[in-house]
This record gives C-alpha cells, sequence and structure tokens, in this order.
C-alpha cells in the first residue's frame, strides 16, 4: 500500500505550536514593523523610531539623486493594524476608525514632514500570519496607505476615515511616495 505523496513544493502538515502569551494586540504590532521593515529594506529606505513617539510609530528616510528638494528626504509613518476585516477588501476603500487625536495629528496641513497611515488586515488567527517555504516568506495579508492631510474630524472621539484598496504598501509603493516627496509634492 503507497503512502500519499505530498504536492511537489508543499510542505509537510505540522501541529500547532504552544505560542506565547502576549496579548495578540501587541503581536499584530510586532507583524507590522516586521512588514514595515521587510517593505523599507526592499526601497532601500532608512527607519528610525522617534523616542518618545509623540502619536508617530516611525520616521522613513530615502536618498537617491533625483531628489530636488533636499539629499535625503523623510516621511512620518502611523502603524495600525486589524483583525476585523476581512483580507482583500472590495470595493475601491475600506473604512477604518481613528482616535480624533490621532486623526488630528495625521490630517495636520501645511507640514514640513509628511504623514501617512499605514493600516494592516492581518488574520484573526496568528497560526495564519505567515507561511513560510524553502524560497519565501509569505506575511498574511496586506497593508494599506493614504495620505490624510486635511482630512476633517467628524466623530466625536473617533472618526472613520476611508483607506483606498488601490494603495498597497510596498517597497515599490514607497519609493513612489519618496519621489514625490523629494521633489517637493505629497506623499
Amino acid at each position: 500500500m503507497a503512502l500519499a505523496q505530498p504536492e511537489p513544493g508543499a510542505l509537510p502538515e505540522r501541529t500547532a505550536p504552544l505560542r506565547g502569551a502576549l496579548a495578540t494586540t501587541a503581536c499584530m504590532e510586532t507583524l507590522q514593523v516586521g512588514y514595515l521593515h521587510a517593505v523599507a529594506a526592499a526601497a532601500g529606505c532608512s527607519l528610525s523610531q522617534p523616542f518618545p513617539d509623540n502619536g508617530i510609530d516611525w520616521h522613513v528616510s530615502h536618498s537617491a539623486p533625483g531628489h530636488t528638494v533636499d539629499d535625503e528626504v523623510t516621511i512620518k509613518v502611523q502603524l495600525k493594524a486589524t483583525y476585523q476585516l476581512a483580507p482583500h477588501p472590495r470595493g475601491p476603500a475600506f473604512s477604518f476608525t481613528l482616535d480624533n487625536d490621532h486623526l488630528v495629528k495625521l490630517a495636520r496641513t501645511p507640514v514640513s514632514v509628511h504623514k501617512i497611515l499605514v493600516v494592516m488586515i492581518v488574520p484573526r488567527a496568528r497560526d495564519e500570519w505567515l507561511r513560510a517555504g524553502h524560497d519565501r516568506l509569505d506575511l498574511r495579508h496586506c497593508c494599506y496607505w493614504t495620505n490624510l492631510a486635511g482630512h476633517p474630524v467628524t466623530g466625536r472621539r473617533r472618526t472613520t476615515v476611508r483607506i483606498p484598496t488601490s494603495r498597497i504598501f510596498d517597497d515599490r509603493a514607497l519609493c513612489e511616495i519618496m519621489t514625490r516627496v523629494g521633489t517637493g509634492g505629497r506623499p
């Protein structure tokens, strides 16, 4: 009797690991920081973390010969994550709710250093966050970005903003953002 063979390239089934007791939200924060690091590395950007953060998580800097406003430009990034949205949101945008204090900081205009909001949609179950193979590491699901400069506060304590599904945050998007900022434009 022959045993069933796995498909070529498929990894064998494994039992669930004993995960640490760190809160899911703290783990989500760590996951999105890993995503940001991977995107920044592929885009050739440097990262710094302000201390104290004062409502902005990261500064991302990019040097390129095409920059006309300075040899190195920087943007500020606020990271958020949610498991309350399904992957591959339908339509041109999805809704995300921010505390008004965060929105005021992200919506301020004019600014000397532009800010973007990066929202990561993650699976609810931690065992679905990563898939590793011999030739890749898949980090699930996706980050989307938006520039909220000038966005009004509409709620009493929280305001819902729309995040465009066309703005997937990856290395190419980050390079394009930095190119626009480097020539005096907005993200």
